[in-house]
Formats: C-alpha cells, structure tokens, sequence
C-alpha cells in the first residue's frame, strides 16, 4: 500500500479574479471547480488542474480578500514543482512569463518564478514515467502544457526529524532530506531547505499538501500509521470530491492524505467543470445569497476557447 505521488496542493490568496487569471489565463490551467470554503462559505475555494481534475494535477486556493501577503518560513511549503515537456517547453514559458512581465530565473532543466503573491513555483523537464495530465488551453501548445506536479519543497529547522513519520507513510529516503511517495501511477517528493526567516502565513503561501490515497479504507490504515508514528490525525473528513486526513508532520508542514475514489464530476459533467458555482449540500439552501456575496468571476481560459 502506497501514496500516489500528490493529489492536490492548497495556498492562500487574496484576490480571486488575479488568481484566475494568472492561473487559469497566464498557466493554461482548467478551473476545475469553483465553490467555496466549507468553513467560512461566503469565500471562494478555487481549484485549477487537468482536464478531468486529476489527482496529482489539483493547485487550490482559498481566498481571503484583504488578506496581507505571507512569507514561507520553518514548517511552510517554499516551492511548488511542476513537470514539462523538455527544453524547448522551458523557452516557451521563460517568453510567455517574460512577457507577462514576470521575472524568472532560467537553468538548463528548470525555470523558477513566483506569481503575483509572491508564491514560488518552479517547472522542471519531465524525466519520470508518469502518465502526463496535461490541460488543453487554446493558447499553450499541447507539448508545451504543464504536465502535473512534481512535488514541493519545504522549510524545516530540522528535517531529520520528519524521517520516522515519512518511512511509516511510505516515503522513501531519495536524496539529502528529500522524500518520494511513489505509487503504482505516480510518484511525487517533498525536499527540505533551512529556513532564512520566520514566517507568516498570508497570501502567497502555501496552507497544506495532500497526499493520494484511493479510498476510505487507505485512509483509516495511513491514518493509523501516522498515529504510530507520534502524528496526531484528524478523523476522515468529507470534501466532497475527496475524502480527507490530516496532521501536521514533525518538520511542521500541514499534511493531509486524500481520497481519489470520488472526483470532481460527481456534481458536475466533464465537459463544464468550474464553469458554474458548486456547493456543498449543507450550503445549497444559501445559493441566493452566496451568488450575491460572491465576486463574479471571469474566467480567461473559458473566454479563449468559446
């Protein structure tokens, strides 16, 4: 029993519309879903990804309008890693970044930015054998499209110290205080760096990494693994399009393992993902003033292609 790689990682942001655009209109990224946080629903929680919405493809936002910009500091994601094509694929985004006015720092196998947050992503030349989940934007060359995630890097005072809650979730040791969770499908890693300053969460950063799990009853058995290993996990949680755990691990990065037994057409078709407001059940008896508390959204991506 094994994760599979990522499912989904989630940040913060303070501007809907500007996220929507950078990353559905900038990136080529589908919205997959757009509804709100089950917790506070008159915000949005926004989802980008492939085609299908695809476990492993999965950037979330929630938004906090208003909300001041974070730095990543000891527990924090840093960095967001994400699979192209090859070479001529980095050019491509190094001109449509640029472009865009966005400042990147190009290497022969990777490109690092941040987007309007502040939020660091870096691509990388795909050299693993995972299925590609590519999302198919009108104007990103399908060979130049992303092709899912890669993994995240985090901050951690003392890395050593996740190693025994990574090994009983089977993670594997891939390189100096780097870690790979690797499936049957997909493989995914987590790499920590010693922090440069404190942090503070805030938009621009990172709130949580989730893991894939298949269903209920991997969660129950990982659940229990990370109990052993001195975590402190929540009980199973419904999401709606997933079913979730989480715990923090002992570097202080928020981990949640994932379900990818539901998916993100079980309210929706494939072929309008995102494109209308969905709700959890317990908020639809609210629509009326949900739709009225909530910012429209134009969505580039859909206007391209119509």
């Amino acid at each position: 029993m094994q994760l599979e790689g990522l499912h989904h990682v989630t940040a913060i942001t303070a501007d809907a519309q500007r996220s929507v655009d950078f990353y559905a209109g900038l990136l080529g990224l589908l919205m997959v879903k757009k509804t709100v946080n089950f917790d506070q629903p008159d915000v949005y929680h926004l989802y980008y990804g492939d085609e299908r919405g695809a476990p492993g493809s999965i950037l979330t936002f929630f938004e906090f309008p208003g909300a001041a910009v974070g730095r990543a500091g000891t527990g924090m994601v840093h960095t967001i890693r994400w699979r192209v094509g090859d070479a001529a694929t980095l050019d491509f985004w190094t001109s449509r970044l640029e472009g865009a006015g966005i400042a990147v720092d190009r290497l022969t196998a990777s490109l690092g930015f941040a987007d309007f947050e502040g939020l660091r992503h870096e691509f990388l030349i795909d050299t693993e054998t995972d299925p590609p989940l590519v999302a198919h934007a009108d104007d990103v060359p399908t060979g130049h499209a992303l092709r899912g995630l890669d993994g995240v890097r985090a901050y951690a005072t003392a890395a050593p110290a996740s190693a025994s809650l990574l090994e009983a979730l089977g993670f594997s040791a891939s390189g100096e205080n780097t870690w790979l969770a690797a499936g049957d499908q997909r493989r995914a890693s987590i790499a920590y760096d010693a922090p440069p300053t404190d942090g503070m969460s805030g938009a621009g950063t990172v709130h949580h990494v989730a893991w894939s799990a298949a269903d209920d009853a991997q969660l129950d058995a990982f659940r229990d693994r990370a109990a052993g290993a001195g975590a402190r996990p929540t009980p199973i949680i419904d999401r709606q399009y997933f079913h979730s755990v989480y715990f923090r691990e002992p570097s202080g990065v928020l981990f949640e393992l994932a379900t990818r037994d539901i998916g993100f057409d079980i309210d929706e078709p494939l072929d309008s993902l995102g494109r209308a407001l969905a709700l959890p059940p317990q908020y639809e008896s609210r629509r009326g003033d949900l739709e009225r508390r909530l910012t429209p959204l134009r969505d580039p991506r859909a206007t391209v292609s119509s």
